[in-house]
């Protein structure tokens, strides 16, 4: 009974050793812990299962706090994750530059599906002059910081994802001085000289 029981652990071993997915998982997930505390501060991962370590996580102990991805593994991070104190994911940065810099943040809703980007032209997570909102995967709106004072003086519209309107305020008096009218994404009319009641007194045909 004795040699069943240890051929059969020798079985295992055996299969386990020679496992594939084993080995890559044992190969790419390497914990580094704090040389004074022995807690765990980082925790390598495989997210595409090639082989190759492409995600690095930051770690509290068992909690994750921040994620950097190289997901076409070139040499330079494109994808960051955040989590909150529960390990929920709270928002993915990524680069539309490509440059290694995050210049733009997905937040997603109860659903999983993006329901706000912010994006940054200088990549400054502090200054934030595009914020874009989504409802069921589709963008809906769009406000813009076109000046660079921090307020939104440029407003988009979309239907099914097209480009309906664009307003604008000009002059940076919290007054929208012109409007875009687009039809199947092609601009149409252009309405100027907004008057005090709120009305375009000049519209101009756009052919």
């Amino acid at each position: 009974m004795r040699i069943l029981v240890l051929l059969t652990i020798a079985s295992m071993c055996s299969a386990a050793c020679s496992d594939p997915e084993h080995e890559r998982i044992v190969k790419t997930t390497q914990p580094t812990y704090h040389k004074d505390t022995g807690r765990l501060v980082e925790l390598t991962f495989d997210r595409n299962r090639n082989g190759t370590v492409d995600t690095w996580t930051e770690m509290d102990g068992s909690r994750m706090l921040r994620s950097r991805s190289d997901l076409d593994e070139d040499g330079t991070i494109d994808r960051w994750e955040y989590y909150d104190d529960r390990g929920g994911l709270m928002k993915v940065g990524f680069s539309r530059a490509h440059d290694g810099r995050e210049d733009a943040w997905a937040f997603a809703g109860p659903d999983g599906r993006v329901v706000r980007i912010e994006i940054s032209s200088s990549a400054d997570p502090g200054r934030i002059d595009r914020w874009e909102y989504y409802e069921g995967g589709i963008l809906l709106s769009a406000d813009e910081d076109t000046s660079g004072d921090g307020r939104p003086d440029k407003t988009e519209t979309y239907e099914s994802g097209v480009i309906t309107m664009v307003v604008v305020d000009d002059d940076g008096d919290g007054r929208l001085d012109r409007r875009l009218r687009y039809s199947n994404g092609t601009l149409t009319t252009i309405e100027s000289e907004r008057d005090e009641s709120g009305a375009f007194r000049r519209s101009v045909n756009v052919k």
